[in-house]
């Protein structure tokens, strides 16, 4: 397959009559997003959606996330709307925010990996809530990457793993935030936050109330647990290199580390210096901007050859939440704590 690339901030019209071509035809079609960029599909079409699995090599129970553009959308995605959901969509929508509700019959159970669940987001990108509008369907959307490596925030991190495995490729420049969206459940009594993202748990509360932290956010899915939201069950966002997490100070990191021989320490800004080969992911009291270059910072380890890393580990509060979520899977949950 040739997978064709275009750049819709300078040819929007052309990008979404050849994104809504393919995608009405059931293909696969990689877009912008405010968080990373997501392979998109109908997402009433069953064989459209088996097609997002294979392109990833994504196993078939991790359940996708669906986009919409508006509202009204919704209603045919869902048996109901729960009055919470209306509140943080009324505050977050358009956003980076998946709310998790009953699915209606209208979803195929491939795109919720056979739960009776659908989850949902409305996109804060013009570009990605464009093509949705101008294809007439939902779309559901993974991250555009091959399953377990870390997501993609620029189109060419795309191209590195999809050419040849998709059609068309749009690129609408760097992502706003560089995480992937918070996923709130409303299927049981409470809010259930199930992966932090964009709209932290503070944020989520000062509207909806009381949340409750999934342990899944913070340790392994138990074996043989399902896997209620994208990015729960398996090892996620991992390069090519061995990652362990360390917790603790700077100087305690340092100690830690000293005789570990040849390896690279994934820091802060302005730390780099305290090591042989380093790369910082953002600065030290800023989850946003940690966030915003925590992917990247991932794959460029790859690029500069890297074996082992050894990482500072992210303040938990705020965005850092979502941030050390996303560290602690790349590093298959290998953390100390020095």
């Amino acid at each position: 397959m040739t997978t064709e690339f275009i750049d819709i901030r300078t040819d929007e019209k052309e990008a979404l009559e050849k994104a809504k071509r393919l995608i009405l035809k059931g293909e696969v079609v990689a877009i912008p997003t405010e968080t990373v960029y997501g392979l998109a599909a109908n997402a009433f079409d069953e064989k459209a959606v088996e097609k997002i699995f294979a392109a990833k090599g994504r196993p078939q129970d991790n359940p996708l996330i669906v986009h919409i553009s508006e509202m009204s959308q919704l209603d045919a995605l869902v048996e109901e709307i729960p009055d919470k959901v209306k509140m943080l969509a009324k505050k977050y929508w358009p956003g980076p925010l998946t709310m998790i509700m009953k699915r209606s019959g209208k979803i195929p159970s491939v795109v919720s990996a056979g739960l009776d669940t659908v989850a949902v987001r409305m996109p804060k990108s013009e570009y990605a809530r464009a093509i949705i509008s101008f294809s007439g369907v939902p779309l559901a959307a993974p991250s555009a990457n091959l399953s377990g490596s870390p997501s993609p925030t620029r189109a060419k991190y795309v191209l590195d793993d999809m050419n040849g495995r998709i059609p068309l490729i749009i690129d609408g420049g760097e992502c706003e935030i560089g995480v992937e969206s918070t996923v709130v459940s409303f299927a049981g009594e409470k809010p259930r936050l199930l992966r932090p993202g964009g709209i932290t748990l503070e944020q989520l509360e000062s509207v909806a109330g009381e949340v409750e932290v999934d342990r899944a956010v913070l340790n392994k899915l138990e074996k043989n647990a399902t896997a209620s939201s994208p990015g729960m069950k398996y090892k996620h966002y991992a390069p090519k290199a061995d990652i362990t997490v360390v917790k603790g100070s700077l100087e305690s990191f340092c100690e830690y580390v000293k005789d570990k021989g040849d390896f690279f320490a994934l820091c802060f800004d302005g730390e780099e210096k305290y090591f042989a080969k380093a790369l910082s992911y953002g600065k030290i009291d800023d989850g946003k901007s940690q966030a915003k270059r925590i992917f990247d910072a991932l794959r460029e380890l790859d690029e500069m050859g890297a074996k082992k890393v050894y990482a500072r580990c992210p303040d938990l509060k705020g965005m850092g939440l979502a941030v050390y979520n996303r560290l602690i899977r790349s590093a298959g949950f290998d953390i100390i704590e020095v």
